[in-house]
């Protein structure tokens, strides 16, 4: 056929061209984020060998405070940067972002200091009270952090995201290994090291958008507009700001409720358990939502908004289900020879919770739809109904006094939340339920044969640990070259970033 075939009303090589940009930018900002998560992933098992549980705990329960308010300190007009279709209205919106944050961080200092000893005292974690002034200075830069990275996703700079990741990961680790030598492997360490990483990675970010974006700023930064702008996306603070507060609290509340009912030392196997998890998910999942987020915004208007989902979310099923698997099956020996015998604990946690991190995992890119098509109200609505759920299950089991009890419960509920919220947003965006549920379960069945190996030799071998672990490894880097050598795609996207990167190194 000489003439493209036409899809949904636009040519076959446009569409093609669409995905294929997509991939890319993907790629670009993953491929750039292994660099970061590398460096994190080599120190893990250095930083469970210097800092015990219980400051891992501490330190956990200290970003989790900082978290919940700085997740929220632009009242969500951060997110509605990447919208405006001309970037004068966009720069109005990150100054509307940064002038919420300076309050919100300003007026905290009063509230914690008042009331901050009562609640850590109600969490057990009276450790922490010396070091309560420094809440207020996290939270800014975690707001300010959330408002550039959304400017850099709508200017399509996410080279510079992935340098600051890198810049951000070296920070947290040179201080957190630094404050170990020096006698401070404590909570002291880590949360200093966190927090340094964060401040690292906002002033490199907000220095390059500075640099570049200077006379835009300084033109189209004005007061009459940033009223406008307030008004015109008032359903992101009226509605999106609960929304993500209570999202992000169900990712905080184990973290509180666990050390009420238990202890600090539960706290941290909990905490290296979500970690794991989190490495990839930032590797992964944050990219690709950053990037969709982008795209889908253009995919709205242009009509192909269900091939850009329907593309996206079965690749994410190809990267997530194996790895969830291997967790699932192996997680205590996994935990047991990377990160020492003393955290086998965590191991037997992150068994648990595999099931509702695979869905997690799966709709932390698609959450982005909510805002893409202004669905802040049902977002809204699906986060009150289930929160109280997750409360239910760790309160129940902090009353049973097993903290296993407690996280199995929490999964349970983790897995209803995500499962429904994914089907919904499917639905919605157009793709067919039924062969999206087909896909998974052709997905589900490829990896278990690829696992087959491995639970024989769990079976069989038990008492070999590091085989079996060694023995997952390659079955994870076969499974991966497979799946990238049957997606056209996904090969030529990092032949692509590839090319890129050596042509870069050659022009030096």
């Amino acid at each position: 056929m000489d003439e493209p075939e036409i899809l949904n009303g636009r040519s076959k090589s446009t569409s093609s061209k669409k995905k294929t940009l997509f991939a890319h930018d993907v790629m670009k900002l993953a491929l750039g984020t292994v660099f970061a998560q590398a460096i994190s992933i080599l120190i893990s098992p250095i930083l469970t060998r210097l800092y015990g549980p219980e400051a891992f705990g501490l330190s956990a329960l200290f970003g989790g405070i900082a978290g919940i308010i700085g997740v929220v300190a632009c009242l969500q007009y951060d997110a509605a940067i990447i919208l405006p279709k001309d970037d004068e209205d966009a720069v109005n919106l990150l100054g509307l972002s940064f002038f919420f944050v300076t309050l919100v961080s300003i007026t905290t200092v009063p509230v914690i200091w008042l009331i901050g000893p009562q609640i850590l005292g109600l969490m057990k974690a009276t450790e922490l009270n010396p070091y309560i002034w420094l809440i207020p200075v996290a939270i800014f830069v975690n707001g300010a952090l959330f408002a550039l990275n959304y400017w850099n996703s709508r200017t399509k700079q996410f080279g510079r995201l992935s340098f600051a990741r890198v810049n951000s990961t070296v920070a947290t680790a040179g201080v957190q290994i630094g404050a170990s030598s020096i006698g401070h492997a404590t909570m002291v360490g880590l949360i200093f090291g966190s927090l340094s990483g964060s401040a690292v990675s906002a002033l490199v970010l907000g220095g390059q958008i500075w640099r570049d974006d200077k006379m835009m700023l300084c033109r189209s930064l004005n007061f009459k507009d940033m009223v406008s702008g307030l008004r015109r996306y008032k359903n992101f603070p009226l509605y999106s700001t609960w929304t993500v507060l209570l999202n992000t609290l169900s990712w905080q509340v184990p973290t509180f409720l666990l050390s009420a009912y238990f202890s600090s030392t539960i706290v941290g196997y909990y905490y290296l358990s979500m970690m794991v998890f989190q490495l990839p998910m930032s590797l992964i999942a944050s990219s690709i939502s950053q990037v969709f987020l982008q795209h889908a915004a253009e995919a709205k208007h242009s009509g192909s908004l269900s091939t850009l989902v329907e593309g996206s979310i079965l690749r994410l099923s190809k990267l997530a289900i194996f790895p969830s698997l291997v967790l699932l099956i192996i997680g205590r020996e996994i935990f047991s020879v990377i990160f020492g015998a003393h955290w086998t604990e965590a191991g037997v946690y992150v068994q648990i919770l595999a099931p509702w991190m695979f869905f997690a995992f799966m709709v932390s890119p698609m959450s982005t739809l909510f805002l893409v098509l202004e669905k802040q109200r049902m977002s809204f609505a699906i986060n009150t109904l289930f929160f109280p759920m997750r409360i239910g299950a760790l309160v129940l089991g902090g009353i049973l006094m097993d903290a296993r009890i407690a996280i199995v419960l929490f999964t349970v509920t983790g897995v209803i939340i995500h499962g429904a919220t994914l089907i919904w947003l499917v639905g919605i965006s157009g793709v067919p339920i039924y062969g999206f549920m087909a896909s998974l379960a052709r997905h589900f069945a490829y990896s278990m044969l690829f696992l087959s190996p491995v639970i024989l030799a769990d079976l069989f071998w038990h008492s070999h640990q590091f085989f079996i672990v060694s023995l997952a490894c390659f079955m994870a880097a076969l499974y991966y070259m497979v799946i990238i050598k049957n997606d056209d795609l996904l090969k030529n996207s990092i032949l692509h970033i590839y090319k890129g990167i050596y042509s870069g190194l050659n022009a030096r």
